[in-house]
């Protein structure tokens, strides 16, 4: 596979497809990190004497143009973040794009409007992918987040031009990859909602942890398949079976106890109870501090960690101190810590945690797909671009 700096950019249009899916507030960027992270490859760019087209989705308007969901609301960020003012085409293609990009001169920087405004960006749509490739000499793939996908702008421009992968995406198969053969005793940390999203990764790393701590909802299928009654919360009935066969490998450890509450909102009474006694009006939100003291005694042991999905609903302050203390945990461990992207991603950055992480990664999904062992699409299509172009 190509890096980047093994493209002949000089005078040259470089199409590079980055991840600036970014929450906004009152149309401005809420958080620009995802901007901050496309920046190494940009900057390489440019000192390289390219012009640059980004092309990037934002949010989900389904096919169809949502003036909330903008691209150009955008461009103001990047403009600070870079340093530099850049241009910005009202659309991906189309005849009035094609003039835009036309014009650039090197050192030029140039945005897309929202790629997920035409339903063929999803489909992977041949002649959509060939209309974007049109518009540069080379193609480079930033958006980690989205190399799971089989959309055209990560995998059917590819076959039209001679592409490369950017320096974030390269570190992110770095970093990742490090867990295919990680310094040992290696713990995972599972979180988040569903079992069913993740059985696959699980099973896989299975194969190679000392230790897998589980939190967050999905803890509540693997109680409920132990016979616990675990009162209004949420699980999946149809995985309980797979759980207990789970179960079954000691390597997996669930929480002793929990933080309950009737309702999942702010200011919510609150009750710490073992998981024998969970009360029936009530929901499993966090994990209590008898698992929080049980996965640092466990964590404290190891050399690798990978963490993906949060301890419980994290984003109410109510519900947040497990995510808390395994986050500041693994922050203050001398060890390679790797963190999976999304929730997991955002709950780090919003405890200002990000910079203690040895690798925080910008994909969750594809982080997965990566760690299950499968073959990402848009990796998959840099590499059928290397041989075609080379």
């Amino acid at each position: 596979m190509f890096s980047v700096e093994e493209l002949d950019v000089e005078g040259k249009k470089v199409l590079v497809r980055v991840d600036f899916n970014v929450p906004l507030s009152e149309g401005k960027v809420a958080d620009d990190k995802r901007i901050r992270a496309a920046m190494p490859t940009i900057r390489y760019l440019l000192e390289k004497k390219a012009a640059v087209i980004l092309m990037s989705h934002l949010g989900k308007p389904k096919g169809k143009y949502a003036k909330e969901l903008s691209m150009n609301q955008v461009v103001s960020a990047v403009e600070k973040v870079l340093g530099q003012k850049i241009c910005f085409s009202d659309d991906c293609i189309g005849e009035e794009t094609e003039k835009d990009a036309e014009e650039l001169k090197p050192g030029d920087v140039l945005l897309l409007e929202n790629l997920r405004f035409h339903e063929e960006e999803k489909e992977n749509a041949p002649e959509f992918a060939k209309s974007l490739a049109s518009l540069a000499d080379f193609y480079v793939n930033d958006a980690f987040g989205t190399c799971h996908r089989k959309h055209a702008s990560v995998y059917g421009v590819a076959e039209h031009l001679p592409s490369a992968a950017g320096k974030l995406v390269e570190k992110e198969l770095e970093e990742l990859g490090k867990l295919n053969d990680p310094e040992k005793p290696f713990m995972a940390v599972m979180g988040g909602k569903k079992v069913s999203d993740k059985i696959t990764v699980i099973k896989a790393l299975l194969r190679k942890v000392d230790k897998l701590l589980i939190g967050g909802a999905m803890a509540n299928t693997f109680l409920k398949a132990l016979g616990k009654d675990i009162g209004k919360s949420v699980f999946e009935e149809d995985k309980l079976e797979l759980a207990r066969e789970l179960l079954k490998d000691d390597k997996i450890i669930i929480p002793a106890d929990v933080v309950c509450a009737e309702e999942v909102e702010e200011g919510a009474e609150t009750k710490e109870v073992d998981v024998d006694s969970i009360p029936a009006e009530m929901m499993c939100l966090d994990i209590g501090e008898k698992t929080i003291d049980i996965f640092r005694k466990e964590l404290e042991k190891a050399k690798t960690v990978f963490w993906n999905g949060t301890m419980g609903v994290a984003e109410i302050g109510a519900f947040k101190k497990g995510t808390a203390e395994v986050a500041k945990f693994l922050a203050e461990m001398d060890a390679d810590v790797v963190t999976g992207g999304g929730d997991t991603a955002a709950a780090v950055d919003d405890l200002g945690l990000g910079d203690k992480m040895t690798w925080v990664s910008t994909g969750g999904g594809a982080a997965l797909k990566f760690l299950e062992g499968e073959e990402l699409p848009a990796i998959s299509a840099l590499e059928k671009s290397y041989e075609k172009f080379k």
